[in-house]
């Protein structure tokens, strides 16, 4: 696997979540949803200030951090997978590199652009393009734009649980997006496949394994 082809990837997942996010913004307000396919897959328009699955972190000041944490990463991730590709690591690790690496600039552009360049989604006013007045923050406040929602089950637990019983229940409950969907799957793959995409690397050379067996001789 080439180098470009990690930059195409990249392109492509980026295209799919921004063309998605600027359709969401520009035809939904807030808390609108479409029902997909009944009971577990719908629509559903909200923004998060945080990082993935609408978590949050420190206040304006943290949120600040952590758009600059993700502007460093994104750039280190490149260099990094430039190494990967020269150093002929496998095919699999470098897919789901370039997954984590398009899912983390994805959220990116939406926190160091979408303030200046969209106005508020408010009651049941959807947001506007490069409005007039200028957009909701400024930059690196924009908010992430979250859509895809999994509710496969809702419905009240069985009292038999442990400290949860009885209580009403929903799962999958975050929303989430494209981008969020590519850093989980990344990681993810690479945690259940670690052994097959690194095996090879973390076994030591013809040469070193004759050093080896020498000393231990």
């Amino acid at each position: 696997m080439k180098y470009r082809h990690v930059v195409f990837i990249v392109i492509l997942i980026l295209a799919i979540d921004q063309a998605l996010k600027f359709w969401i913004k520009t035809h939904m307000f807030m808390q609108e949803e479409f029902i997909i396919f009944p009971n577990w897959f719908r629509i559903h328009f909200i923004e998060n200030e945080g990082m993935a699955y609408g978590l949050k972190f420190g206040g304006d000041f943290g949120k600040i951090l952590l758009t600059l944490f993700r502007l460093v990463a994104v750039v280190v991730g490149f260099v990094y997978m430039k190494r990967l590709v020269k150093e002929k690591y496998s095919t699999g690790l470098l897919i789901c590199g370039s997954l984590i690496l398009a899912g983390a600039a994805g959220n990116l552009i939406d926190s160091m652009f979408y303030g200046l360049i969209f106005n508020d989604s408010i009651g049941y006013e959807v947001a506007k393009f490069l409005p007039s007045g200028g957009g909701y923050g400024s930059f690196l406040h924009g908010r992430v734009v979250d859509m895809l929602y999994f509710p496969i089950y809702e419905g009240y637990l069985p009292k038999w649980i442990p400290f949860k019983g009885g209580d009403y229940f929903v799962f999958f409950r975050p929303v989430f997006n494209i981008a969020d969907a590519a850093i989980s799957v990344g990681v993810i793959t690479i945690l259940l496949f670690q052994k097959r995409f690194l095996g090879k690397h973390m076994q030591p050379s013809g040469g070193e394994k004759a050093i080896v067996k020498d000393t231990i001789s």
